[in-house]
């Protein structure tokens, strides 16, 4: 019983510390941009060693941002100029490979 106990505590750490590292975009600022501007995405888990690459996707075309600040709870990136008006999505590229579309938009006027 003892070693189960010990097997648990171990396991509540290591997803605490997994989940500490989970990388994750909550808002943009403004909410809508036109192309050469620079928004601001909030969250956490943001800071370079994390994210690596940021983009803007509508579901079947993916376009990398340039990022011009980055912290652990920001980035602020720069509206590409080949972005077409409409609703996109950001997306972060985490320092694994993975690519994770978050549930923020950004309209591009």
């Amino acid at each position: 019983m003892r070693s189960f106990r010990l097997l648990l505590v171990a396991a509540l750490v290591a997803a605490g510390f997994a989940m500490a590292e989970t990388s994750r975009v909550s808002g943009v600022e403004p909410a809508s941009a036109k192309a050469g501007e620079v928004v601001k995405a909030s969250g956490e888990g943001l800071a370079n060693t994390l994210v690596t690459a940021v983009f803007l996707t509508d579901g079947s075309k993916d376009l990398k941002v340039e990022v011009v600040e980055q912290t652990a709870s920001a980035l602020r990136f720069k509206i590409p100029g080949a972005v077409k008006a409409g609703r996109w999505a950001v997306m972060i590229q985490t320092k694994d490979g993975m690519l994770l579309e978050q549930p923020v938009k950004v309209t591009i006027e």
